[in-house]
Formats: structure tokens, C-alpha cells, sequence
């Protein structure tokens, strides 16, 4: 049986792209998108949650974000959710659990001469890389 693993996110970048080239010679970059909620609780108060979503981009659309994006600058976002894990250099298992991006459009104010609401989907430019687990994403 196969299952659905799809996540869409539209939110603000808490910070710039970081964008690496790994050894492979495929650029990654990570964003930062944070989500709020916001309600009024049975006092009357009005309450805000935000959520930090850590997101990686891969190859020529990886470029773009680091061109393109700033922080503050909204994004929606289309991908999986994937977990990978890692050993630290005390030899400690690792876990994240991230967003891996297929589609970014960005969205508001254009920064960089950027258009508003540009889209661009991962897999107009060529799959995503294969992984290997035991090379880190450098961030």
C-alpha cells in the first residue's frame, strides 16, 4: 500500500537562505519559514502560536531561493516530509525532520528585483539529487 507524504506551507522566512554547494557538486539551501495561528481563548485573550519549519531546497531551484529570498519575504511551499539521521562528533544519534521542497513561489514584496508571486517547481529542473546518509547537509 502506498501513502501520501504532502505538505504545503505558506509563512515567512525567519532568516536568509543559507545555500551550500556539497561535495557531490548539488546545491542545498535551508530556509527557516515560520507559521502562526492566532485565536481567542475563553478569557477573551487573543493567543498566537508560531511554528518553525525547517525546509531544504535542492539544485537549480536551491539557486534561486539564495538569489531571491530575504528574511521576512513570504513563501509557499509544496514538498515531502522526510527524516534523516546523523551521529554527532560525540558519536550521538541525531534526528530532524524537514520539509523538502518541490515547488517555492514567493510571494509579497520582491526583494532583489525579484517579480512578485515568481514561482519556481523542483522538478522542472531535474530531480533531486540522491543522498547519501552518510554526508551530512552542512548546515
Amino acid at each position: 500500500m502506498s501513502g501520501v507524504n504532502k505538505v504545503i506551507v505558506i509563512g515567512r522566512l525567519g532568516s536568509d537562505p543559507e545555500v551550500k554547494t556539497i561535495s557531490t557538486g548539488s546545491t542545498v539551501a535551508q530556509l527557516s519559514v515560520a507559521t502562526s495561528d492566532q485565536w481567542t481563548d475563553k478569557d477573551g485573550q487573543k493567543q498566537e502560536r508560531t511554528e518553525w519549519h525547517r525546509v531544504v531546497v535542492w539544485g537549480k531551484l536551491a539557486e534561486l531561493c539564495g538569489k531571491y529570498l530575504s528574511k521576512g519575504r513570504q513563501v509557499y511551499l509544496e514538498g515531502r516530509l522526510q527524516t534523516r539521521s546523523w551521529e554527532d562528533q560525540q558519536g550521538v544519534k541525531r534526528y530532524t525532520t524537514e520539509i523538502v521542497a518541490q515547488t517555492v513561489q514567493f510571494l509579497g514584496a520582491a526583494s532583489q528585483g525579484a517579480s512578485q508571486n515568481t514561482g519556481f517547481s523542483g522538478p522542472d529542473f531535474g530531480p533531486e539529487p540522491s543522498f547519501d546518509s552518510s554526508e551530512e547537509i552542512p548546515f
